[in-house]
């Protein structure tokens, strides 16, 4: 579950709560007791970087190139055929 920061507008009180994201926001102050809270915008604990997720990122042994070994045995992409899917075969 995620962490949500929260602000009272009332008492200035500041702190994180862990909930659902289909929770209802908080509205009462764990200090002061009003209704005043207001969830803040923050930035998420990680953070996804570079190129993206490849299958052979947790691969081991001799399954690290699955996607090489498959295409070699395809002789050309689908749309390739002739199948009326790539513009440049209109």
């Amino acid at each position: 579950m995620p962490f949500f920061d929260y602000r009272c507008d009332a008492c200035g009180h500041e702190f994180e709560a862990m909930q659902k994201i289909s929770d209802a926001p908080l509205t009462d102050c764990p200090a002061c007791g009003k209704a005043e809270l207001k969830k803040q915008l923050s930035a998420p604990g990680f953070r996804l970087k570079g190129g993206g997720w490849y299958e052979t990122d947790f691969k081991s042994g001799n399954k690290k190139n699955v996607h090489e070994s498959s295409s070699k045995s395809e002789s050309a992409p689908a749309c390739a055929s002739g199948g009326g899917c790539c513009p440049a075969s209109k």
